[in-house]
């Protein structure tokens, strides 16, 4: 049982190699129920989502509308 100098060394680099996994167990518990996840981000706002909004709001009529969309999709 007489480890020498190698006990103070490991002693210590094996009670924080414990604790970083315990910290990363804790963060993956959170991330996993939802906590930390997608919600926190905003969607991406996509082209088509703003000119359906633009047309939502009377900014274009329906021809314009039908027009832009469709050479959105080609």
């Amino acid at each position: 049982m007489n480890w020498g100098w190698g006990g103070m060394i490991f002693g210590p680099l094996f009670m924080l190699l414990l604790l970083a996994l315990f910290i990363a167990f804790i963060v993956l518990v959170i991330k996993w129920a939802g906590g930390l996840g997608s919600e926190s981000r905003p969607r991406q706002r996509t082209a088509l989502d703003i000119l359906e909004e633009r047309y939502a709001a009377g900014e274009i009529n329906r021809d314009e509308f039908e027009e832009r969309r469709n050479a959105l999709r080609s």
